[in-house]
């Protein structure tokens, strides 16, 4: 390498998994003598971390490749290489629709990042290194962690479903947990080190298992939240068909895991949930949900929902917006299908809902969910919640934004207030996505 230290720069696309990835390459480049630059123009390497699961996370990525395209014209030596799940399932393609790209570079193979790197810049093209590695959890990496007061913590990786639209399986492989002592661990160094929220992650979180411990997720977070009990706990993303009476008392039980479940339910037709290969009924769902609103008193439920999957019925449609009213979401995130190559859907169903039908059908999903929630929020005037202040307002340096522990979003006065404290907030005030206050 050059004396003097190469500069990167991460753009990030997608999930939570994904910003924590970018955190974990962080960490590699660093160590390996690169400095992280501020923004694009100052970096002699720019990464694209890519995420497959929507059309519309390629997309804005294709939209930032374009305009690296005509950089690297006009700058000579820039390094551009793609990351995470595209190059994993669009492997063949990539070079021959970006010829000006340098390297790719799949989810599991992010500690050889630096020498391919130097490859490229020492006058080699077109590195390629996508290989699935089923031990790979990055443990023993610290991430350089963007922020200082919450933060995520992969407790898994990959995902065994293989749900008809997904692409995670074909991405990122087959599940595998991080150890219960290492988890332990992290999230008690975290704690030590000032941090006031971690959230656990994984494809399919309460999937989790420590088979030497016999653990499943219910003891993960029985054993985190005694470990670090100044911190609020949370975790994504659960599956309807794995969330158990077991993991459910834990949560109702230990008072730093936050009441907020995340449950993806997709569709709210039985029908639908067979051809998805979902694992559940309308019915057993609905089920989950009493169970857990029984043993979790004010918990906020939250869901992903998708409009117009293959054969999808105008009556199947009206079964989403019923059992969407039926539920009561706090929010949910809402999207059109739109077929990803390299799943069981893509090979064996048709993708035959027109698309001016999916959007109109996602709408009305929009309309109703904006509804709920507006009328949710509106029942919260009056009340008083504790909010972890997480940042000042964007629109005010006068004002704070933080979470509950339902994971509402709070903008309030700031008064003698930091980023990073507790603070108990007077609601006076919402919309259907923020709940407005005084401490």
């Amino acid at each position: 390498m050059n004396s003097v230290s190469p500069t990167f720069f991460i753009h990030t696309f997608g999930c939570q998994m994904n910003m924590a990835d970018s955190e974990i390459v962080t960490a590699i480049l660093v160590e390996g003598g690169f400095v992280q630059a501020e923004d694009e123009g100052a970096a002699d390497v720019v990464l694209l971390n890519t995420c497959a699961v929507r059309a519309n996370a390629v997309d804005r990525a294709g939209n930032v490749l374009s305009h690296l395209k005509g950089r690297k014209r006009r700058r000579k030596g820039l390094v551009v290489g793609l990351l995470g799940c595209v190059p994993q399932y669009e492997r063949e393609q990539l070079f021959g629709d970006f010829p000006f790209v340098d390297f790719i570079v799949g989810p599991d193979n992010y500690r050889d990042l630096c020498g391919i790197v130097q490859k490229v810049r020492e006058g080699e093209r077109q590195q390629s290194l996508i290989k699935y590695d089923q031990r790979e959890t990055y443990a023993g990496i610290e991430p350089v962690r963007a922020n200082r007061i919450s933060t995520f913590l992969p407790v898994m990786r990959g995902c065994n479903n293989h749900c008809a639209f997904c692409v995670v399986p074909v991405t990122r492989g087959r599940e595998r947990s991080v150890a219960f002592g290492r988890v332990v661990a992290e999230v008690s160094t975290l704690q030590a080190a000032g941090y006031r929220e971690v959230t656990l992650l994984g494809q399919n979180v309460n999937s989790w298992r420590d088979t030497d411990r016999s653990l499943d997720f219910a003891g993960l977070l029985e054993g985190v939240s005694h470990a670090a009990p100044e911190m609020r706990i949370r975790f994504t993303t659960s599956h309807p068909k794995d969330i158990s009476e077991s993991l459910v008392r834990v949560i109702g039980e230990r008072p730093n895991l936050c009441n907020h479940i995340h449950l993806p339910v997709q569709s709210g037709s039985s029908r639908m949930l067979d051809l998805m290969k979902r694992g559940h009924t309308r019915e057993e769902y609905l089920d989950k949900i009493a169970m857990i609103r029984k043993l979790v008193p004010g918990v906020a439920i939250t869901t992903d929902l998708i409009a117009g999957f293959c054969t999808e019925t105008d009556e199947e449609h009206r079964e989403t917006l019923s059992l969407m009213e039926a539920v009561g979401y706090d929010t949910a995130f809402m999207f059109y299908y739109s077929v990803r190559p390299g799943t069981w859907a893509s090979r064996n169903l048709p993708d035959d809902v027109p698309e001016p039908v999916k959007k109109a059908r996602l709408q009305e999903i929009i309309d109703l969910q904006t509804a709920m929630s507006r009328e949710l929020y509106q029942r919260q005037i009056g009340t008083t919640v504790e909010v972890l202040a997480e940042a000042e307002s964007k629109r005010s340096p006068s004002k704070l934004m933080g979470r509950t522990a339902t994971n509402r979003a709070v903008v309030f006065d700031r008064g003698n207030f930091m980023p990073g404290e507790l603070v108990q907030v007077r609601i006076t005030g919402a919309t259907s996505a923020t709940l407005k206050g005084v401490v």
